[in-house]
């Protein structure tokens, strides 16, 4: 029977654009979740933030921000600022990387590459947001259950 199991992520950073590591995170919910084989929604709660799965590896982290700051600079007269806001480059940057990704789950763990990794990305920050953490599929139900 499949299954649901929701929890949420909590941020409050320190700086206006930040890119945060969730991996193992996400990885302690789905442990939490005991769901054995379904997917995982890892979803921004804010339209100044984003969730993706890349490399971790710092230079493309810096080639990450480089182009979406070239994409979306900081700063100019976008008409949202006509509204009173100044984040008019977090709108469009949280639409070049989106608000969520789907991972399949597999032997209670996620199924991704060797390399990839989940991140937060936060766009307009320094104010308290979060991410939520949606598990379904099927649970352990006991001996009767086999693990290829």
């Amino acid at each position: 029977m499949m299954t649901t199991y929701t929890d949420y992520l909590w941020f409050q950073t320190t700086k206006k654009r930040e890119y945060i590591n969730i991996t193992g995170r996400v990885e302690s919910i789905v442990s939490e979740s005991n769901i054995q084989d379904g997917m995982v929604l890892v979803s921004a709660m804010h339209i100044t933030a984003g969730v993706w799965v890349n490399d971790a590896e710092s230079g493309l982290l810096k080639d990450i921000d480089e182009w979406l700051e070239q994409l979306a600079p900081t700063g100019p007269d976008y008409n949202h600022h006509r509204t009173g806001e100044d984040n008019g480059d977090a709108h469009l940057k949280n639409l070049l990387v989106h608000h969520q990704v789907i991972i399949p789950i597999t032997n209670h763990a996620l199924d991704t590459g060797p390399w990839q990794q989940v991140y937060y990305a936060e766009f307009d920050g320094m104010r308290r947001k979060r991410v939520v953490v949606k598990v379904m599929g099927v649970k352990t139900r006991g001996s009767d259950v086999t693990c290829p």
